[in-house]
Order: structure tokens, then sequence, then C-alpha cells
């Protein structure tokens, strides 16, 4: 696909399967990019001489903030894109480039605000997601420089969904490529050759966004998209801000979750296990996360393929695409699990050489992933009704598992089994959250073939 003045009509036309691994392979190549772009910084910072163990710790307390700037890109970034891919389906140009100046001006009113907002409060927010006096430097040298960059991060991420929405999946894959392998390249640079530790790190990332986000600029400058800037940049339309930001409430308020999720794991584990069991939680998050992110890029795949044949009316190529994508991330799913229960010593490795940090994450990894197999589903299904525009479902699909069912376990798991309980938790919430998934799914594929064949 090329972003040209032709919308993208083969979304409705094409072989399903096709236009999946057209739409996913740059999906999956970016988001495994992108874990792999937050691994490197982990795994330089895991061997910073003589410290490496408090860093990564002190690294791992900053995800629940991460996670919460994170969020606020998706409630923006994520339903503009859905938004923009229905609109096509209907043929709405007119409003679909209306979108576009409104992700750049949430992205930068909200990136700011959020950025000024804890950077006020850094050191109570960092010793409240789990932070102690050894690690507190880490954490804040880091914070500060990222939250610094926030704007940048926000709006980077925002163009760069719009421009696989509008049917150019292969730059944006180009462009996470740029930004990872380019991370890679300065990370070692900054953080050793030139002695800046975690702050060089930081520096890195912002950098590398930098220069991404100012390429998507000039993309979507030129005139030459069927979506692109008109006379401004900025723009702003209540409405379209609404919708976008409705659609956009599900991943907002799962992010949100695995924000108050990683905060609340961290201050269990402080209790339970102390500081390097909230770098072994950090280590295992990121080597979940690179094949949760393979998921996601199939999700990335799947949503312009299934927002655009929903506008258009066509059920079964929705009901189509969700299966494929399913059975898909199902397999990388049971990958991952396979990687995690049969060799998860190889994989921690990666990050620290310190036996017992490795040892408690080795044994933390091999009881949080028995339920792996099953995350692909949850995941796809909860995406599928983000794609519908079905807010409220997307909604309790995105609590389910990372609140409403994970944290009473979390609480009352390690009063009976200790450190062992909150390890075990995630396992337990996976369960419970793939069975309603299950009978929600079933009636939604219900409804998208009555609706088809009623047409």
């Amino acid at each position: 696909m090329t972003g040209n003045n032709n919308a993208p009509v083969e979304l409705e036309t094409r072989k399903i399967s096709t236009l999946l691994k057209e739409y996913a392979v740059p999906g999956i190549i970016a988001m495994t990019a992108s874990s792999l772009y937050n691994m490197v910084d982990s795994i330089y910072i895991g061997h910073i001489k003589d410290v490496g163990s408090l860093a990564i710790s002190g690294i791992a307390v900053t995800f629940p903030i991460m996670n919460l700037g994170s969020a606020i890109g998706t409630l923006v970034g994520v339903g503009a894109s859905t938004l923009v891919s229905m609109l096509l389906g209907q043929k709405n140009y007119v409003t679909a480039n209306k979108v576009l100046p409104n992700v750049v001006t949430l992205n930068v009113v909200l990136g700011a605000l959020f950025s000024l907002l804890v950077l006020a409060f850094l050191k109570p927010v960092l010793y409240f997601f789990g932070a102690g006096d050894a690690i507190y430097p880490f954490a804040r040298d880091y914070m500060v420089i990222i939250l610094a960059g926030f704007i940048i991060t926000h709006l980077y991420f925002g163009l760069n969904s719009m421009i696989r929405a509008t049917g150019n999946p292969k730059l944006a894959m180009g462009l996470t490529l740029f930004t990872v392998i380019s991370n890679a390249i300065l990370d070692p640079l900054f953080i050793f050759g030139l002695g800046l530790g975690v702050k060089g790190a930081a520096i890195a990332t912002v950098l590398c966004q930098t220069i991404s986000l100012v390429y998507s600029i000039v993309y979507f400058s030129s005139g030459k998209n069927v979506i692109h800037f008109g006379r401004r940049i900025f723009g702003f339309s209540a409405k379209i801000a609404r919708t976008s930001m409705g659609i956009g409430m599900g991943p907002f308020l799962m992010n949100s979750a695995a924000c108050l999720v990683t905060m609340f794991i961290n201050q269990q584990l402080r209790v339970y296990g102390g500081d390097l069991a909230i770098g072994a939680y950090g280590i295992i998050n990121r080597i979940s996360f690179l094949f949760l992110m393979v998921v996601m890029g199939l999700n990335q795949g799947m949503q312009p393929i299934a927002s655009y044949n929903f506008g258009a009316g066509k059920g079964l190529r929705v009901k189509a695409v969700y299966r494929l994508t399913v059975a898909w991330a199902t397999a990388v799913c049971i990958l991952g699990f396979l990687i995690c229960e049969l060799f998860p010593g190889a994989a921690v490795s990666a990050f620290t050489s310190d036996p017992e940090l490795k040892g408690i994450a080795t044994h933390g990894m091999r009881i949080m992933n028995i339920m792996f197999p099953i995350l692909g589903f949850q995941i796809v299904s909860t995406n599928l009704f983000q794609c519908l525009g079905m807010v409220k479902k997307s909604i309790f699909l995105s609590l389910s598992r990372q609140l409403i069912f994970l944290l009473p376990a979390l609480y009352l798991l390690p009063l009976a089994f200790g450190i062992e309980g909150v390890w075990a938790s995630y396992p337990l919430s996976d369960l419970v959250a793939f069975a309603f998934t299950l009978i929600l799914i079933i009636r939604l594929i219900r409804q998208l073939e009555k609706n088809e064949s009623a047409r």
C-alpha cells in the first residue's frame, strides 16, 4: 500500500488473508521493534558497572508513569486512527481530513499538561509507585528527560497511527524501525561512551523520536495523501474530539489500568520481595511484552480492515479478519509460553548477570506466564470491540483482566502464599477474563452474521 489520493477501497474487496498480511506484517515489525526499543534501554542499563541491578530496578519503577503517558497517547492516536478508517469506509473524506489537526492539538495540550503535572510532583510519585532510597536517583534521572520530551513522544506515536490508518503501514513501520535502530546505536554511546548512565538512555530515546516526528509532519504536509494538513497543522473540533476520544477510551483505560496494576504490583513486591523483586518484574515485563507487541502488531493490521468494512456494512469480512487475527495471535502466545517456561534463564540473562536477580526473575516468569496461550484471544477480542466503536464493551474487557479480576487476587493471594501469590495473581485473572470475553465475542459474531444476512 502506498499513501496517495485514492482511499484504500481495496480493504473491502481483496482477500482477507492477503490484506491482513500486508497490514499486519509492518505492524508486527513496528510493534516488535518498539518492544525491542524499550528492551535495549533496559539491557544496556542493566549492565552499567556496579549499579546495574539497582538501575534496572529504578527504571522498572517508572513503568507506571510511562504506561499512563502511553494511555493518554492512545486516547488520542488510536481513537483518531480508528475514526479515520471508518470515515474512509463511508467515503467521508472531508471529515476524515479534519481529524488530523485535531490529533496534533490534543497531543500537544495533553502531553504538556501530563509532563508538567508529573514533573511538579515527581519525587512523591516515584515513591508512591514503589521507589526506595536506593533506586530513586536512577528513576528520577531517567524520567526528568523522558517527561521533558513527552510532547514529542505523543505526537510521534499519534501521527504514526494516522499514517498506518490512511493506507501506508510500511512507512509507519519504517519510521519505527528507524527509531529502534538509531536508539540501539546511540544508547551505548550516551550511556557508556559519554558516561551519562540512565540519562544517556533517555536522551537517546527522545532524540530518535524527534527525528521521526519531523519526517511524519513533512509527510502529512505534502498534500499528496488522502489525509493531509490543510492551511494549518493545528485545529480543533469538539465533535471530532468527543468521537475519537470516545473510541480511544477503551485502550486508554487498558493502559491506565496497566499503570495502576504495575504500581500495586511494585508495592506488593516491595513488601514481599524487596528492590530486586521489582527489578525482576521489570525484566519479566520486557520479555513478555516482546510477544505481546507482536499481538498488538496483528491488532494494528486488523484495525483498518475491520473498521473500514464495518463502516461499509460488511460484517462477514469483519468476522473473517477477526478469526484469522485470533489464530495468528494465539500461535504467537503459545511460542512465548514455551520460551518463558522452558528457557527462562536464557531470556533473563540478557538483562542481568546478577545471580540473585536472575533467580527471582526466572522463577517469577514461569508462574506469571502459565496462561500466556490465551492472551492472544483476549487482546484481539478487546481490540475488535474498539475497532467497531463499541466503547462500553471494549472498556469492560480492558478493565476486567487488569483491574476487576487482577487487583483482588493481587492482594488476597499473597496473604496466604507471599511473593508466590503476587506472581500467581496474573494467570488467575487471565483465566477468569478469558471466560467473560468468550461470552461477549460469541454474541458479537452472531450479530455480525445477522446484520450481513439482512443486507
